[in-house]
């Protein structure tokens, strides 16, 4: 049986808010920088809105329910604890992913290139980048004997 974070997180997205769906519509798929977004993710004891495992990056979207003060402490708590895991966290108030959503993911795809560690040069021959997934190379080789098909 899941645990309790797991049951709650499935909840959450299926119950997700206008902002939060509006969100994930362009996070998902690989849409920023290739990279994969997960929503409602069970991470250091907490639910993030989204996360991208790659990256280490949590983006949440805030409502008005994250605007009194222990709200915003319990936020800073969780916070605290998804940044000692190592991941960076970005925040954007329902407003800004309703008026600006193209500055949202700007933001997001200016964090997830700042996150990426840098290649080295030397680490390839003449500098060429490799593919992560080389293309195939033509078709399967005939047999040298014997008759072709």
């Amino acid at each position: 049986m899941p645990d309790r974070l797991t049951t709650i997180a499935r909840k959450l997205r299926k119950d997700a808010t206008n902002a939060e769906r509006r969100l994930w519509q362009r996070l998902r798929r690989e849409q920023v920088e290739g990279c994969k977004f997960r929503r409602q993710v069970v991470l250091s004891g907490f639910i993030v809105d989204f996360a991208c495992y790659e990256a280490q990056l949590v983006v949440e979207v805030d409502g008005a329910t994250h605007s009194t003060d222990a709200e915003i402490a319990r936020d800073a708590t969780r916070d605290a604890v998804v940044r000692a895991q190592g991941y960076a966290i970005l925040r954007f108030t329902n407003d800004e992913v309703y008026h600006n959503l193209d500055g949202v993911l700007e933001t997001v795809r200016l964090k997830l290139i700042a996150l990426r560690p840098p290649v080295e040069a030397e680490t390839f021959d003449g500098g060429a980048t490799p593919l992560p997934n080389p293309p195939p190379q033509g078709g399967r080789e005939r047999p040298r004997d014997g008759p072709t098909r």
